[in-house]
């Protein structure tokens, strides 16, 4: 299982996110996120969005630092980017 996590560099609700995605499906990123305590709240269209303060404890954990970009870019390349406007998969 990989996963991988942006730096927390987008801003919002006063403070620092980052993204947490994989590049094989969406029950994966699931499962990571579920062991890593994050709430199926945090889940918006392709990702979870992580806390600058829970970065380090994702990474511990095992997902792979990649920049903003390359989020995108392994998202695209999955067929699993999920723009706005798009419909989000069916949650489990």
């Amino acid at each position: 299982m990989t996963v991988y996590i942006d730096p927390p560099d987008w801003p919002g609700h006063g403070r620092m996110w980052s993204h947490l995605i994989s590049d094989v499906s969406f029950d994966e990123l699931r499962l990571f996120a579920d062991a890593l305590g994050v709430p199926r709240r945090a889940f918006e269209r392709d990702h979870y969005d992580i806390p600058s303060h829970r970065y380090a404890d994702a990474v511990a954990a095992g997902a792979v630092r990649v920049s903003s970009r390359e989020v995108v870019r392994l998202l695209t390349a999955a067929g699993l980017r999920r723009p706005k406007g798009r419909a989000q998969p069916p949650s489990s």
